[in-house]
């Protein structure tokens, strides 16, 4: 499904927009009724945390031990953030 607002409609009805799509539908944003952007879930979701989770006390289960992360978790864990953490901060926004 695909909806087109203008940025006003946007900036009204941004909780109701995001519900959209999070429902799964693709919304234009129009600027005098020319698209400027699309709004849209992301292709590829991750797993959640809870579903990690899940997964980690499926294999205490089977194990009968919880899973110990190695030394290097954390580092891991901190690397991956670090490669994906933008600044919302800076000339592009005002």
């Amino acid at each position: 499904m695909n909806l087109r607002v203008s940025e006003a409609e946007l900036a009204q009805h941004t909780h109701a927009i995001l519900t959209k799509v999070q429902q799964g539908a693709e919304i234009v944003v129009e600027q005098d009724r020319r698209p400027v952007a699309i709004i849209r879930s992301p292709r590829k979701r991750g797993r959640t945390i809870s579903d990690c989770m899940a997964i980690a006390r499926e294999h205490q289960r089977k194990l009968g031990y919880a899973p110990v992360p190695d030394a290097d978790f954390a580092a891991d864990v901190q690397s991956a953030m670090n490669a994906h953490r933008e600044s919302f901060e800076g000339s592009v926004w005002g």
